[in-house]
């Protein structure tokens, strides 16, 4: 039950309060457990207004952070998703609730094996995870309607872009090692991209062939 009130408090004061108006994505974080997503010493934070630990100096995003991503990609249901950056699983399972399948690409093995596991036991079965470099993308799945990236690049991947539909949209961090700004790319029905900034905002590297190296 105080998992519950928490999420409550998190839905009303971090994200309505900030602008967050997509009534599904509202819904899913308010439905979706994020305390089962980090280490049982830190559940009690879960809901707290920031990032978190989760191991392999990886972390999970804020609240209105992953709220204000998954309200960028204009998600209305059913559609197939990439997300590049499985990490703890949360933002999978946010995506779950509101998309029709998602495709989650983790370097880390032993983040992607925690991840599903969590998701399975949630029954998240729209989930497929795959462990690979991320800036590639998953081209034998490709194309998708949206693509969700959760670490910062130094610019946008390539082959991220070319794996998005015409009409389709690419939430991404992109900057320095230290500050980004969170970037949102729609694609034409032509193939012609139009990029927008969203926020500042800090993540972790993307590291691959298309990223930071190491």
């Amino acid at each position: 039950m105080e998992f519950a009130i928490a999420r409550e408090r998190m839905v009303a004061d971090q994200l309505r309060a900030r602008g967050i108006t997509d009534a599904r994505v509202l819904t899913a974080m308010g439905r979706v457990p994020r305390h089962r997503f980090v280490e049982e010493a830190l559940a009690a934070r879960a809901y707290g207004d920031y990032p978190l630990p989760i191991g392999e100096k990886q972390t999970i995003s804020q609240p209105y952070m992953v709220a204000l991503m998954t309200q960028a990609l204009e998600l209305v249901g059913g559609e197939r998703v990439l997300e590049v950056g499985t990490g703890s699983g949360y933002q999978t399972a946010i995506l779950a609730e509101v998309a029709g399948k998602v495709y989650s690409i983790e370097r880390i093995r032993g983040l992607a094996d925690r991840a599903r596991a969590i998701l399975e036991e949630l029954g998240y079965y729209n989930v497929l995870i795959h462990v690979g470099d991320g800036t590639l993308g998953w081209r034998e799945e490709a194309p998708f309607d949206a693509v969700l990236v959760t670490a910062a690049a130094p610019e946008v991947p390539s082959p991220l872009v070319e794996q998005v539909k015409p009409g389709g949209r690419l939430v991404i961090p992109v900057g320095g090692s230290t500050a980004q700004i969170l970037k949102c790319l729609v694609k034409g029905p032509d193939g012609t991209v139009r990029e927008s900034e969203l926020v500042g905002c800090v993540f972790v590297k993307l590291v691959g062939e298309q990223g930071w190296q190491g």
